[in-house]
């Protein structure tokens, strides 16, 4: 897992992230970038898959509109997906294979939450208020 982890820790170093925080032994890795969208994104390093989990807002309700709605951006989404968690959080959220990972693959996941929060910040900013 530690050549995994140093392996996504360099190409976050080679796209100019700087790391909020690091967790060697757990595999878990913190980043913000404001200006490209990215806000307290976890990169956890398990066995053979990096997650990656980004909050993106409180659900407040959870009419079937709302949750349409959610469905129908995600099939806009370039990579990754919204899912719900147990207390009605929408987190962007995606999973990519650490073995053959290549740097390009990490940036592209990285990049589609700033396009997702560019395209559609004002119906969230509606669901979460």
């Amino acid at each position: 897992m530690v050549a995994h982890f140093d392996k996504v820790k360099n190409y976050l170093f080679d796209l100019e992230f700087e790391l909020q925080s690091e967790d060697a032994a757990e595999g878990l890795i913190v980043i913000t970038d404001e200006e490209r969208g990215i806000s307290h994104l976890i990169l956890d390093c398990e066995e053979d898959i990096l997650i990656l989990e980004q909050y993106v807002f409180q659900l407040k309700g959870n009419d079937a509109s709302t949750l349409k709605r959610l469905l129908q951006i995600n099939r806009s989404l370039v990579h990754g997906a919204l899912v719900l968690d147990d207390e009605n959080r929408v987190i962007f959220r995606d999973t990519l294979q650490l073995e053959n990972m290549d740097r390009n693959e990490l940036e592209s996941s990285i990049n589609s939450i700033g396009l997702m929060m560019a395209e559609y910040a004002e119906e969230f900013i509606e669901f979460a208020s």
